[in-house]
């Protein structure tokens, strides 16, 4: 990833109902979720909700494809842990026992079945 790249993926994220858009498609795992399910779960209209996602989607956090009438959103987890490396790549100048154990948090808080 380069910094052009981080600064579209934190853009997109830089934005309240993205940013739960995105958590929503994290915890829903590689299946995804129909846009409007996620606009009806966090309650913003329909239109707005795909918007959002467009703009996820450009940010290539967000990949989407067509199941018959629906469209679906999943995260990308590839370009989410680019994104988490890309910030900590260069974590607290060599010293580790400032940053602590990034890397055992990101590993707790994924799926299995996602993370991988």
């Amino acid at each position: 990833m380069n910094d052009d790249s981080a600064v579209a993926a934190l853009s997109a994220l830089a934005h309240a109902d993205r940013l739960a858009a995105f958590r929503m498609l994290v915890r829903a795992g590689p299946n995804g979720m129909a846009s409007g399910e996620i606009a009806e779960a966090l309650r913003i209209p329909p239109t707005r909700m795909s918007f959002h996602l467009a703009t996820l989607e450009r940010s290539k956090l967000v990949r989407s494809w067509r199941d018959g009438r629906r469209i679906l959103y999943a995260a990308s987890y590839d370009d989410m842990r680019q994104l988490l490396a890309f910030l900590t790549e260069d974590c607290c100048s060599g010293n580790p026992e400032i940053c602590g154990n990034l890397g055992d948090a990101f590993a707790s808080t994924c799926a299995p079945e996602t993370c991988r």
